[in-house]
C-alpha cells in the first residue's frame, strides 16, 4: 500500500502545471476530503455537480452591495473551487476516470462563471454607478463571459497538450472533437438524453480549442501518422516540454485564482464592473501572447518533422 505522501502525489496532474496557490492551499485539502468521499463512497461526479449548485450560490451573493454577503459568497465560491480539485484528485485517486466526469468538470466553471457575469451585470445596472446605456452594460458583461470561456478552455487545453507530452502520447486528457461527434451521433435523445446534450457542449467546446490551435492541429495530425500507436519519441517529447513549460504559467493566470483574485478585490471596493475590464484587456492580452508563442512554437514542430 503507497504511503500518504505518495498516494498525494498520486493525485497531482504534474509539477509543471500546478499552480502556487493550488499546491499551498487547494490540493492537500482536497486530498483530505478526496480520502474522506472514497471512504463515504461519494464519487467524483456527485462532487462535481455539488460543486456547481455551490458555485451558482456564490455568484448570486456578489449581487449585493453589502461586504459581508460578498464575502460569503466568496468563500463559498472558494469551497466550489475545492470540490472542483476534489473530483479530479478523488478520479486519479480511485481510477474513476470518465468522460462524463470530465466533462461536468469543464461544465461546472462555466455554470459559476455565467451566474457571475449576470449578476455583476444585474448589480451594475441596479447600482446606476455608470451612466450608460442598459445594453452597453450587457454588451461588456456579454463580451467579458464569451472572453472568459477562451479563456479557459485554451489554458485547458494547453495543459493537457503539456500533459500528453510529458507522458510521451500515452496519458492525459487531450481529446478531439471527431471522436466524441461519432459519439453524439451515436447517442440517442430519447434514451440518454443527459448524455447527448453533455457530448453536444463537449463537441463544441473541444473545437473552439481546435479552433484556436490551427499550427498545433497540423502538427499532432502528423505525429499521428508517422506514430499511430502513439510510440512519440522521448527525446520529441522532452524538448516540446522544455520549449511548452514557460507557457505554463500564462495558463494559471488565465485559470481560476488570478481571475478570482481580481473579482475579490473589485467586490472589496464595490468597483464589479471593473473586473469585466480585467477579462476584457487584460487577461486577452495575456490569452493572444500565450497563443502567439505556442502556434509558433508548434509551427517549428512542424516544420522539422515534415523535413526529417
Amino acid at each position: 500500500m503507497p504511503s500518504t505522501n505518495a498516494l498525494y502525489q498520486s493525485t497531482l496532474k504534474s509539477a509543471d502545471t500546478e499552480e502556487f496557490i493550488d499546491l499551498w492551499f487547494y490540493r492537500p485539502l482536497g486530498f483530505r476530503t478526496a480520502l474522506l468521499a472514497a471512504k463515504l463512497h461519494i464519487t467524483p461526479n456527485m462532487i462535481t455537480v455539488a460543486s456547481i449548485f455551490i458555485g451558482a450560490a456564490a455568484g448570486v451573493l456578489f449581487y449585493y452591495n453589502d461586504l459581508w454577503l460578498n464575502v460569503i459568497g466568496m468563500l463559498l465560491l472558494m469551497l466550489a473551487n475545492l470540490f472542483d480539485s476534489t473530483d479530479g484528485q478523488l478520479a486519479r485517486m480511485t481510477n474513476n476516470k470518465t468522460q462524463l466526469g470530465r466533462i461536468l468538470d469543464g461544465v461546472a466553471g462555466n455554470i459559476w462563471f455565467v451566474t457571475i457575469y449576470f449578476v455583476l451585470a444585474f448589480r451594475v445596472l441596479a447600482t446606476g454607478f455608470y451612466d450608460w446605456p442598459d445594453v452597453w452594460i450587457w454588451v461588456v458583461a456579454w463580451t467579458a463571459g464569451i472572453c472568459h470561456v477562451q479563456h479557459a478552455a485554451i489554458a485547458d487545453y494547453y495543459r493537457n497538450i503539456h500533459l500528453y507530452f510529458m507522458e510521451f502520447g500515452k496519458g492525459g486528457e487531450l481529446d478531439h472533437s471527431s471522436p466524441i461527434q461519432n459519439d453524439l451521433r451515436s447517442c440517442s435523445f430519447m434514451k440518454e438524453p443527459v448524455r447527448k446534450v453533455m457530448l453536444w457542449f463537449y463537441r463544441n467546446y473541444t473545437k473552439q480549442q481546435e479552433a484556436l490551435s490551427p499550427n498545433f492541429q497540423r502538427f499532432i495530425a502528423k505525429l499521428k501518422t508517422d506514430c499511430p500507436d502513439n510510440n512519440l519519441p522521448e527525446d520529441l517529447c522532452a524538448e516540446f516540454r522544455a520549449k511548452s513549460k514557460p507557457l505554463m504559467k500564462y495558463t494559471n493566470i488565465l485559470q481560476f485564482n488570478t481571475r478570482v483574485i481580481t473579482l475579490f478585490i473589485c467586490l472589496f471596493f464595490a468597483q464589479p464592473f471593473l473586473y469585466f475590464f480585467f477579462d476584457l484587456v487584460v487577461l486577452n492580452s495575456i490569452m493572444l501572447y500565450m497563443i502567439s508563442r505556442h502556434e509558433k512554437m508548434c509551427k517549428k514542430f512542424y516544420v522539422n518533422i515534415v523535413n526529417v
